[in-house]
Order: structure tokens, then sequence, then C-alpha cells
């Protein structure tokens, strides 16, 4: 099973210059029990912006350099390779980004973890890419209001494709 998690502004922004545009330890919290114990999926360019392996998980980058290598990193060259390990695992695999790797594996989704914050970012460069709502049923919502540590409100909603 293929989830895609991510955070995203208004207009479906996620990043600029490979880094996130908030810091947001309400939906940090979420993105880490969610993906604790599970595989990972990544890009090249998102894995450098992180610069190590997610700890408690398995870290895969999906890239199509063949010499890359990373401590605590595997390195898979095709995107039949997850899906491969996914239906042989049947385990739930996370994919976490950047927006290449999202627009990859979104056909492929079976469910979407995502976190909508409720702000634009106009020098944003990177987007997570349009996906038709209808195909997908929302199966939990939650509001988070802004506090003292999160400056913006968000809404984490977990989607599931419709069968």
């Amino acid at each position: 099973m293929i989830t895609l998690i991510c955070a995203m502004g208004k207009n479906q922004e996620i990043g600029e210059k490979n880094r996130l545009l908030w810091d947001l330890p309400r939906d940090m919290k979420h993105f880490r029990e969610r993906t604790a114990g599970k595989t990972v999926v990544m890009g090249r360019k998102t894995f450098e912006s992180i610069g190590f392996a997610l700890p408690k998980r398995r870290n895969i980058v999906l890239t199509r350099n063949n010499d890359f290598s990373a401590k605590g990193i595997e390195a898979f060259h095709s995107l039949e390779k997850v899906l491969d390990l996914a239906d042989e695992k049947k385990e739930e695999i996370m994919v976490i980004g950047g927006s290449a790797i999202y627009e990859l594996f979104l056909p492929y989704a079976h469910r979407l973890s995502l976190t909508f914050v409720d702000k634009e970012f106009p020098n944003a460069d990177s987007y997570f890419p349009k996906f038709e709502k209808n195909d997908f049923s929302i199966k939990e919502k939650n509001i988070w209001k802004k506090d003292e540590k999160n400056i913006f409100d968000m809404v984490q909603i977990e989607y599931e494709r419709k069968i």
C-alpha cells in the first residue's frame, strides 16, 4: 500500500529552494508518528535537504544516479522496484517527497495523509501535484489551531482512494 504524506500551503506549496516553508511542530509530530517503523521513499533532493536517514524507518531514495549512496539509505532506481516492494511486503510505504516523487507515485497511492496549512507562500518553487479529490474519501479530519508553537492554523486529512 502506497501512502503520500505531505504538508502544503493554500496553493499546494511545499517548498522553496529545497527547504520546507515552515516550522510546525504539530505537523512534524504527526509526520513522525505516521511514518515511524515504516518504509519511507523520497527523492535524492529531499534526502539531501534532510541530510541523514530518518531514524526508526527503512529509508529508500529513488534516484536515477546509479552511483548514489548514503549511510542508512537504500538506493532504488525505478518506480517499479518500489511498487514491487509494496506488493511483496504487504505493508504501508510512505512517500515523503519531493514534488516530482509525489507526482510519480500519485496514480498508485491508496492513501493521502495531507496537512493543509492556512497560509499562502508566494516564494514557493515546489508544489504537491493536483489530484482529484473525488477519487478519494475522507477517513479522518483533524483541525489544528495555531498556538504558541505553531504559527498557522492547519487541517490534517486522511484520504483513502475509492475503489
